[in-house]
């Protein structure tokens, strides 16, 4: 055997390869809830690519191994408890949501047409103002905002929590004064 086919084969008895599902896919137990996979503790079949590049190397899950099912089992209470006080906290954060109503000054004509228009990222600069700390892909907008008026915006914060916000676009101090005149 030379050197270059020895290397190959030990590069290859080192990859460890993940233990197949019974669809061909991977079998993985979900350490944190994964929208659109699975809950905490659920034991997932994903694809290997999903798996190796996104679940394992970001934590959000383990192989599911017996060991690994036996611990979730165990901590299973716990779990629940830490998940019942979060979604707790979540279902408060939106009825304070639901209660907010923010205003956005915007440059627009006489119609109210906007020059541009209002999208997610302003929405959340406005909140952060307001001491909410959300992200840009929790505001679930049916497309930009693109003239005056008063809009109800939803806002996602976890899967089973939903929050409606109202958003006013105003005009600009600057569009008043000239449109006085």
């Amino acid at each position: 055997m030379s050197k270059t086919q020895a290397r190959k084969q030990s590069r290859r008895s080192s990859f460890k390869r993940l233990p197949k599902g019974p669809n061909g896919g991977v079998q993985l137990l979900l350490i944190q809830s994964v929208e659109h996979l699975g809950k905490q503790g659920d034991v997932v079949e994903v694809r290997p690519g999903y798996a190796n590049n996104y679940l394992l190397p970001q934590g959000l899950a383990t192989l599911a191994s017996d060991h690994h099912k036996r611990m979730v089992d165990k901590h299973r209470a716990k779990l629940l408890e830490i998940e019942k006080a979060r979604f707790a906290h979540l279902q408060s954060l939106a009825d304070a949501i639901s209660k907010q109503s923010i205003t956005i000054d915007a440059l627009a004509n006489d119609e109210g047409h906007l020059y541009g228009s209002v999208g997610a990222n302003e929405i959340v600069a406005e909140l952060k103002r307001n001491d909410f700390h959300l992200t840009p892909n929790q505001i679930r907008l049916e497309g930009p905002l693109k003239e005056l008026g008063l809009y109800t915006v939803k806002v996602h914060l976890h899967q089973d929590v939903d929050a409606e916000l109202k958003v006013w676009v105003v005009p600009t101090a600057a569009d008043q004064g000239s449109t006085a005149k």
